[in-house]
Parts: structure tokens; sequence; C-alpha cells
């Protein structure tokens, strides 16, 4: 009498981003000939326009599979999402595959797809890794672009609004590998220094080394890595200075001044290649604001209140990582509330910065009126944070 079917291992997935075309094109290649039997999957979302979305399956030989899934929503990312799963499924059945690398769109954002393929694995599937190729010659160009993705053609929606800066930044800082492509401009050291302090904890994987395989296979945690993004325990670069390249943190618990602050908004989000992090307005007391900006565009949002304007019987369900940074920052009268904003960029005036960015910050005299006065101050920034719908 047989015994029960052992079902096979899990198949391995990586994926592989970014918006340096041919350095993830030239990742994929390396990994379908490091890996026995890995096999690429791509969704080609430039044919979106036209109703569908074009799916390739192939490995170091050549294609073995070519297809086309209809729109979903008329978002080629749901169409996406729809057809990947199935055919991730579909080679773990097959029991050959050793790799599957998922080779994500050119402005495919790697942090949505990790987590649905994570979320979705089941005993067949495991997420294996998350790998962003970068040709550090085109990280300035990247990161100064300001333009909206749909104006180069690479809108992933009719909707989507993303900007080519903001989108690349968020590939570059996600996942905890990426994988340096060196291409047809040689990068100079002012190039090295910029990606080694936009993030400066990932591994750094040259597309020659036997570690580019293993980065690919040894696993990824998307719930560390989503704690990294957010604004209120985000891991942020420290101060750094190489190669004329310059990371400036500016750190201080007192609230800013939303009138002045709001009229600094142009010259702060201009002031470097990439800034980012957390503030309070003394008007908002209790909202804590996150800071992201990129290609000279800067997004303000709100994402949730400050520790500290939770009661206590309400921590128990914040996530550990938040109560830990929030413990990092404690002020003895403003709990966790805190200005904890950072700038990189080549040629950053950092001392103009720093009085830019004081000057926006209450008064001793507007500070000694105290928290029900500041209430009263300006509403700048209602417009930005309170849209009318």
């Amino acid at each position: 009498m047989s015994g029960p079917r052992r079902l096979p291992d899990a198949l391995p997935v990586v994926l592989v981003a970014g918006l340096h075309t041919d350095a993830r094109q030239a990742v994929v290649d390396r990994l379908l000939g490091a890996v026995p039997g890995a096999v690429a999957l791509h969704h080609d979302l430039a044919s979106a326009a036209d109703g569908t979305v074009r799916r390739t399956v192939r490995d170091r030989r050549g294609t073995l599979d070519e297809g086309e899934v209809p729109l979903v929503n008329d978002c080629a990312c749901c169409a996406l999402r729809e057809d990947l799963m199935p055919e991730l499924e579909r080679l773990a059945e097959g029991g050959s595959s050793g790799l599957a690398v998922v080779e994500l769109w050119d402005s495919v954002e790697p942090q949505a797809m990790a987590e649905v393929v994570a979320a979705c694995a089941g005993e067949r599937l495991r997420l294996s890794g998350v790998l962003t190729a970068v040709d550090p010659a085109l990280l300035l160009p990247f990161l100064g672009c300001g333009d909206d993705l749909a104006e180069v053609g690479l809108a992933a929606a009719a909707t989507d609004q993303r900007t080519v800066a903001d989108t690349f930044a968020r590939q570059l800082e996600y996942p905890s590998a990426l994988a340096v492509v060196d291409g047809d401009e040689a990068a100079d050291a002012a190039d090295r220094a910029l990606l080694a302090q936009l993030h400066p904890t990932a591994r750094q994987v040259a597309l020659d080394s036997p570690d580019l395989a293993r980065e690919a296979l040894a696993g990824f945690d998307v719930e560390a890595a989503a704690a990294r993004q957010h604004p209120a325990c985000a891991l942020l670069p420290q101060a750094a200075d190489a190669d004329g390249v310059t990371t400036f943190v500016w750190h201080r618990v007192r609230p800013f001044h939303p009138g002045r602050l709001y009229a600094a908004l142009e010259d702060l989000s201009c002031a470097a290649a990439r800034s980012r992090g957390r503030f309070w307005l003394a008007d908002r007391p209790d909202t804590l604001l996150s800071w992201d900006a990129a290609g000279g565009a800067l997004c303000v949002e709100s994402v949730g209140p400050w520790l500290a304007a939770l009661p206590e019987a309400a921590w128990e369900m914040v996530p550990p990582t938040r109560r830990v940074a929030a413990a990092l920052d404690w002020d003895a009268e403003h709990g966790d509330r805190a200005q904890h904003l950072t700038f990189t960029s080549p040629g950053l005036d950092a001392e103009a910065l720093a009085s830019l960015l004081e000057s926006c910050l209450l008064t001793d005299e507007e500070y000694a009126t105290g928290p029900e006065a500041w209430r009263d101050l300006s509403a700048a920034f209602d417009q930005l944070l309170d849209p009318v719908s």
C-alpha cells in the first residue's frame, strides 16, 4: 500500500524591480543562468492602453510561454496581481522549477507585489527575495525627474499620478538588497556615495557576484520591510558626508509653526535630491505627519496619531517596532512627537537648510503661549491635509 503523497518543496519566488530597465533585465538573465531550473515571469504593462497585459515566461534557453491577460478594472497592476499567483502556482505544481524570478514592469513598486505573494504563497510557494536593480550612474537623473509616469508612458493605470522620482525612491528603499549593475555610462564616486547614503542598510550585490543568487534565495520578511517604510518607525539615514554627497539629519522636539512651514515647503522640497521623515505641527499636536520628497515634489500625509496621543490602554495594539521607535524619540514633555527629517543630495547646503528649518519652528514667545493657543495658529495645512471631496 502506498503512503501519503509527499508535497514538493516550496518554490522560491524572487521579485526583481527597478525603473533602470537594462539593469533589471541583466539581473534577471544572471539569475536564470546561475540557479538551476530558474524560470522568469514578466508582465509587460505597456500594452495596457490596448486593454491587455502581455505575459512572458522564459528560462535561460528562451521563451517557454506567452499570453495576454485582460485588464482588470482598467488597471494594469490589478491584472498583474490577478494573473501572477495562478502562474506561480502552475510552476510550483510542475515541480521542475528551481526558482521563479518575477521581473516586475518598470513602474511597479515591489512592496505591493511582495505582500501579495507573501499573503497568497501557501505551502507551495515562498517569497525568497526582493531585489531592486540599480545603475548607479542613473541615480541622480531618476531622482531628479519630476515627470508624471503618464508623461513618459509608464503609468500603471489611467488614475496613476505618481512621478518617476517618487516611484524610483520607493523601489530603491524597500528591499534589503540592491543589485548594482554598471551601465554604459561609468558611475563615479559621487554616484556610489549617493547610493550608499540613500539606503545605507541595504546589502549591495554586484551583477557578477555569486551573492546575487544567494540573495535571491535567502528569504524576505514583508512585515519587517513594511516597518522600515512606515514614517513612525522608518530607519532613516544617518548623517554622512562623502565624495560631495551629504546626508543632513535634523531632529527637534519643538513644533512647527504651520504658516511659516507651509510658506517654506517649495524651498525645502527642492533643497535635496531626496528628503523624508516625520514631523508635527503646533495646530495638530496629535497627528503624525509624513514627509516624502523627490524630484522637487513633496508629499505630506497624515499617518495617524502619535503614540503619546493615545491612551496607554491602546499601546498594546501598536506593533512592537512602533513602540521601540517611540521610546527612542521620547521626550518628557512631548512624548514621541518630534521633527525627524533627513535630506540627501550632492552639493547640499546643510547650513542654509538648517537655518530655514529652524525659522519654521515656534519662537520662544509662541511656544510659551501653550498648546491651547497653538491650535489657533494659521490653518495653512488644512487644504493639503483635509481636502474637500
